[in-house]
């Protein structure tokens, strides 16, 4: 311990005799979140925080009493949201900050309305069992959208990786902003589950649920598809998320034996490049960065 210190030291002192800055921190993060008696966020650094404030389950007085309330991390490791204990609504805050709450979303509504969050944490759509969607909260500006289009009959398809577009689809599969104005707009009969920060590329799962292992990209200008991609995952695995990540490569995440393995995908080829593997939490509940209310991965199997 006395030697690494005296190195640390030294280097320290190096940097400032040849005037070179020492290099920047990286910024601790939320690497995943466990639920144990409470909802626990385990950071990169490997701290323990604890949520003592969020639900784990919804009220007796809830629709759906007892059932698991989420909590829910954005995919760039800096925000988190969770359902109140005190009152049952949805807020959002980072880890050194205030909470902000999210306007029409309770935890009465539970497994009625699903939440789910863009990758830096500003924007926030639901989903309802209606089926359709419901709400529509841009945090930046603290605003509720009304649907967009006079119509709430869309499916949500999730957002693009920089957070300024959102993918919907119904009659038609539409591209829009922020603001809810439509951007692009397709009629086809692919399903897009991701899209691209170019907002122009979509990325569909092709085969059947839950055992996908093939893909095809989606111009949403042209309406061009490209051929069927088999993706060359381990024996045994499937592609239980798929998006794309800030540089436009494609992402797979896939459940294991043991937790959860990250790929990234050649569009061309399907060949796979194992990013990080992530071991299973000792947890009832464990929730990973840009993960829904609910993932293969999410509950441990009895």
């Amino acid at each position: 311990m006395r030697l690494r210190t005296a190195l640390v030291a030294l280097l320290l002192s190096a940097a400032t005799l040849t005037g070179q800055p020492a290099a920047a921190a990286t910024p601790v993060t939320i690497a995943y979140a466990q639920r144990t008696q409470t909802w626990e966020l385990v950071l990169t650094n490997g701290d323990v925080v604890e949520v003592p404030n969020a639900l784990a389950v919804a009220p007796k007085d809830a629709v759906n009493a007892g059932s698991r309330a989420p909590l829910l991390v954005s995919g760039d490791g800096r925000h988190f949201f969770y359902f109140r204990k005190s009152d049952g609504r949805f807020v959002g805050r980072t880890l050194n900050g205030k909470e902000k709450v999210v306007p029409r979303l309770t935890v009465f509504s539970l497994d009625e309305e699903w939440p789910y969050v863009s990758d830096d944490g500003s924007y926030v759509v639901s989903e309802t069992s209606a089926p359709g969607v419901g709400i529509f909260v841009d945090l930046r500006k603290g605003k509720v959208l009304p649907p967009p289009e006079r119509t709430d009959a869309w499916g949500f398809m999730g957002f693009s990786p920089d957070s300024q577009r959102l993918l919907l689809g119904g009659e038609q599969v539409v591209v829009f902003d922020r603001g809810l104005r439509a951007r692009l707009r397709l009629k086809t009969r692919q399903s897009p589950t991701a899209l691209a920060n170019d907002h122009v590329t979509a990325a569909v799962l092709v085969g059947t649920w839950p055992k996908y292992r093939k893909l095809r990209l989606l111009n949403l200008r042209t309406g061009r598809v490209g051929g069927t991609v088999t993706v060359r995952l381990p024996g045994g695995r499937y592609i239980d998320d798929l998006h794309f990540d800030q540089a436009g490569h494609l992402i797979v995440r896939s459940k294991t034996k043991t937790g959860v393995a990250i790929y990234r995908v050649s569009k061309t080829t399907g060949a796979v490049t194992t990013l990080r593997t992530i071991t299973r939490p000792d947890a009832k509940i464990w929730v990973l960065p840009g993960d829904g209310t609910y993932e293969p991965w999410t509950e441990r199997k009895k």
